[in-house]
């Protein structure tokens, strides 16, 4: 087993910690693929060699660390691939780790009784295409012919299904440190039904990231909103910007953009978290030109602002909206 998959049991006012979380598993590799909000994928190959242990170990050694450093318990799958390491995350539990073996019989054996909906990339339409042929489990996919897949789902699709089907896992870990995103959330004292605090929440945390950015001197090329309920569920969309940014107005315009494409209907709303993405040096972003007046002035003041708060503290300054 060569990759982990982990999910982290984050509270939903807690989804800000993500970034710290994944600090701790770079501490044992630099293969580490964040899958916001609360997950991620490590590579261990390398790290497997130079420690001279195995994926369940590390994982062991990953849960007692973020228990310790932070209270935070995680579920964990292990597989010779991204999808494997996936799906036997479903599997697993608080306090334990789901393995699928690298050997091939192995493998068979844990994909062929599960329903064709549990490889990724098959929605609801391709398997109701499958399951209309018989075609409802994962072995009976394996077994079907290529020329059938094929007729049935397209020449890639059918050939990429029946590679997955068979364990064939062609997937890989793709870096994306922890310092390529930053996050910002607003908690509710109660469930919230109310659209203007749910905007004044979102203008907040847009706010903080904006000013956060530029500390870094970093810009971000996506923005994603997170919108946690009352009954735990949440929402996530994600736009990328026009060009990369990291001015609190644009952020701000994206991030109202985003929960209104919701169209929540009295939403009971109890947490909203934003998250750039994509994060770049500053100094090598460009700028579209612009003859609007407003523009500049307000950048210019973002400047001003941004020197009164490394001065006198974060809060002394900031949009009036939050300060009535």
């Amino acid at each position: 087993m060569t990759i982990l998959c982990i999910r982290f049991q984050l509270p939903p006012m807690h989804e800000a910690a993500l970034p710290r979380l994944l600090g701790v598993l770079e501490e044992f590799t630099p293969v580490v693929e964040a899958l916001p909000p609360d997950a991620a994928l490590l590579d261990l190959r390398g790290a497997e060699r130079y420690f001279g242990r195995g994926a369940v170990e590390f994982a062991s050694l990953i849960r007692v660390r973020t228990l310790a450093l932070y209270g935070i318990d995680c579920v964990i799958g292990a597989g010779p691939g991204p999808m494997l390491a996936r799906m036997a995350l479903r599997d697993a539990v608080p306090g334990m780790t789901r393995v699928v073996p690298e050997e091939p019989d192995a493998v068979t054996e844990f994909l062929s009784g599960r329903p064709v909906t549990a490889l990724p990339g098959v929605g609801g339409a391709t398997a109701r295409t499958l399951c209309e042929y018989g075609l409802d489990t994962i072995g009976k996919v394996a077994a079907a012919p290529l020329s059938t897949l094929q007729r049935l789902t397209g020449v890639r699709p059918g050939r990429e299904l029946r590679e997955k089907a068979s364990g064939i896992d062609r997937a890989r870990v793709v870096p994306n440190a922890t310092s390529r995103s930053l996050a910002a959330e607003r908690t509710f004292q109660c469930d919230e039904l109310d659209p203007s605090r749910h905007r004044r929440a979102l203008l907040s945390a847009a706010e903080e990231l904006g000013t956060r950015l530029r500390s870094l001197e970093k810009v971000c090329r996506t923005l994603t909103l997170t919108v946690r309920y009352a009954d735990r569920s949440a929402t996530v969309r994600s736009r990328t910007l026009e060009e990369p940014t990291a001015h609190s107005s644009t952020l701000t315009g994206t991030a109202y953009r985003l929960y209104e494409a919701l169209g929540l209907q009295r939403g009971r709303v109890r947490v909203v978290a934003l998250r750039a993405e994509g994060l770049t040096s500053a100094a090598q972003a460009s700028h579209q030109l612009t003859f609007d007046p407003v523009d500049e002035k307000v950048r210019r003041i973002e400047q001003v602002a941004d020197r009164a708060r490394a001065k006198f503290g974060p809060h002394v300054i900031g949009p009036g909206t939050l300060a009535a």
